[in-house]
């Protein structure tokens, strides 16, 4: 197997978002958000050409900062991969920076193994985020 490098940077927005106060502190909330995006820098690979990204996040947040995870799901012309992701929201930046592992393959991208960092800033519009990409992956 050839181990590949991956670098891709991605505008995000928000498609739903539901948060609920927890009221055990000020500012602590839970919340999930259901992202959707298009790719700003990708390079097509063995399953072709984009065509469409989604992620669900769960975020437990004190004043804006704390640790969040979920799952992405991007499908391509000829595969899908899903991955699971982790990290943590700074809320004084409002960064949001992670890791991802990919754990599932479809089509050209069954056996997929994959695995890197993230990074999460806020976009030039309300509801927008930029998401920058590293990591490598191999298919069996």
């Amino acid at each position: 197997m050839e181990v590949k490098k991956r670098k891709e940077i991605y505008k995000l927005r928000i498609n739903r978002r539901d948060t609920l106060y927890v009221d055990d502190e000020p500012e602590h909330t839970m919340m999930m958000v259901e992202l959707v995006g298009r790719p700003i820098e990708y390079q097509p690979g063995i399953a072709g050409e984009f065509v469409s990204r989604r992620s669900v996040t769960f975020q437990d947040l004190v004043g804006g900062s704390g640790p969040m995870h979920g799952y992405v799901m991007a499908n391509f012309q000829d595969g899908s991969v899903y991955s699971r992701f982790t990290g943590a929201r700074d809320g004084s930046t409002k960064i949001t920076k992670g890791t991802w592992t990919s754990y599932k393959g479809t089509g050209k991208l069954t056996g997929v193994k994959g695995e890197g960092t993230f990074k999460v800033a806020e976009g030039e519009r309300r509801g927008e985020y930029i998401l920058e990409i590293e990591g490598e992956y191999e298919v069996a």
